[in-house]
């Protein structure tokens, strides 16, 4: 693992080693994309095992990961202040035609889950901002300001899988009447008293604020958008891997994996076996996890896991 800006990169040698940079010569002189630059652990690694003529082209909607990339003086980096949904553009923009691995990790950084501004935390008081890029967009005061408690209570239920979706909902639109919530530590105070029941070692806030950041940055909307792109961004025998922390955002890349992963084919059609149709995706080996050791030293590698696919020549 690799700390930057107190940040440790989880899975970083299982995520870098899933991209085989080393496995073939040709492949150290490629080009890849950390979709998701964060603070840099995952890039850097990829560029030690680049070769000379390799590239490796960086993404991050956050402005303080951007800054944070400044760092790196390295000929074969390029940092995008851009979301992995708009690859393609950014791609286009460089004079890149196709890459040979993409690199996705899906969590939350650890200097964002800390600052306090950045209002992700329920732990820390501060601005009830939630956005990944806080340059654009609204912030998560100003959409509880004016959402109606139906979408707030869906909202909660369907990205926070929160079971008492509806009190929470409930209970924010009455607060609100009294006055704006503008704060992480007001957020979190409406939704405690609105939980009836704790879940074991899980502050009763948590579901809610994850619901609300999912929500508020598209999260899902842009990951279900994104893998179709990336498979058409992808040179034969070129990796993707994603590093995901919830079942939601989990559920979306097995789907997806797994379906480009098959083809349907009529059972009784007389084909030869290398007459078949072919899948446009190979799963690579099975799920990977934090090992325990990783976890007892950071606790927020418990729920990752990593899902590995290489193009085929189809």
């Amino acid at each position: 693992m690799a700390a930057h800006d107190s940040h440790t990169t989880v899975l970083l040698q299982e995520a870098v080693d899933a991209l085989a940079i080393r496995a073939d010569p040709e492949r150290s002189e490629g080009t890849y994309v950390d979709a998701t630059f964060g603070r840099g652990g995952h890039s850097r690694l990829i560029l030690e095992r680049l070769g000379p003529r390799g590239r490796l082209i960086a993404l991050d909607k956050d402005p303080q990961a951007v800054a944070a990339a400044r760092s790196i003086g390295d000929a074969r980096f390029s940092m995008v202040h851009a979301s992995f949904v708009d690859l393609a553009g950014v791609l286009e923009r460089l004079g890149q035609e196709g890459v040979d691995g993409v690199l996705l990790d899906l969590g939350v950084s650890s200097p964002q889950l800390d600052d306090a501004a950045r209002g992700f935390s329920f732990r820390r008081d501060g601005p009830l901002d939630m956005r990944m890029d806080t340059s654009r967009g609204q912030t998560a005061a100003q959409w509880l300001e004016t959402a109606g408690e139906s979408e707030i209570r869906e909202v909660i239920r369907d990205y926070g899988e929160e079971r008492f979706a509806k009190q929470i909902a409930k209970a924010i639109v009455a607060a609100r009447q009294r006055g704006p919530i503008v704060s992480t530590g007001q957020l979190a105070e409406i939704v405690g008293a609105a939980v009836r029941t704790r879940e074991k070692n899980k502050d009763p806030a948590t579901r809610t604020f994850q619901a609300v950041r999912i929500f508020l940055n598209q999260e899902l909307a842009h990951l279900s958008l994104a893998l179709p792109r990336m498979l058409e961004l992808l040179r034969p025998g070129a990796r993707l891997a994603v590093i995901s922390f919830h079942s939601l955002e989990d559920r979306i890349v097995k789907t997806f994996m797994r379906d480009a992963g098959r083809v349907d084919v009529p059972v009784r059609l007389p084909l030869r076996e290398r007459e078949l149709p072919q899948p446009r995706l190979r799963l690579i080996g099975k799920p990977v996890r934090a090992s325990a050791q990783e976890i007892a030293a950071n606790p927020r590698a418990r729920s990752a896991i990593l899902r590995v696919a290489e193009r085929t020549g189809v």
